[in-house]
């Protein structure tokens, strides 16, 4: 997934509020139902379902239904996707300070030459 990856900057979006980090942090340990997810949270349940929504969007997770009872689960691969992202970013950064190390250990030698 690059940096200009629709599907990544629609994660990032649905993770950037605190109930849907909360649902997938939940989900993490096993799917669930829609009832027990919503529990935590002081809001109705339309209201919740809205969140719900927006994270199927996402494709972060997935729902089904079964008579009356909706059960949630979490689809990792999104994630990975995420993941692989910031290790992109991790070892750029580290290569960068790795470079700036190197430079300040060549201008610590220069100096002691003096």
């Amino acid at each position: 997934m690059d940096n200009n990856s629709a599907a990544l900057d629609s994660v990032f979006h649905v993770l950037a509020d605190s109930t849907r980090r909360a649902v997938i942090q939940r989900l993490c340990r096993g799917s669930v139902t829609v009832s027990e997810l919503a529990r935590p949270f002081d809001m109705a349940l339309p209201s919740f379902m809205k969140h719900i929504r927006v994270l199927e969007a996402a494709g972060l997770i997935v729902s089904m239904k079964v008579g009356r009872v909706r059960t949630c689960t979490l689809r990792p691969d999104r994630l990975a996707a995420v993941e692989r992202w910031f290790g992109e970013q991790r070892l750029l950064w580290e290569k960068r300070y790795d470079n700036l190390d190197n430079l300040l250990a060549t201008m610590d030698g220069e100096n002691n030459d003096e």
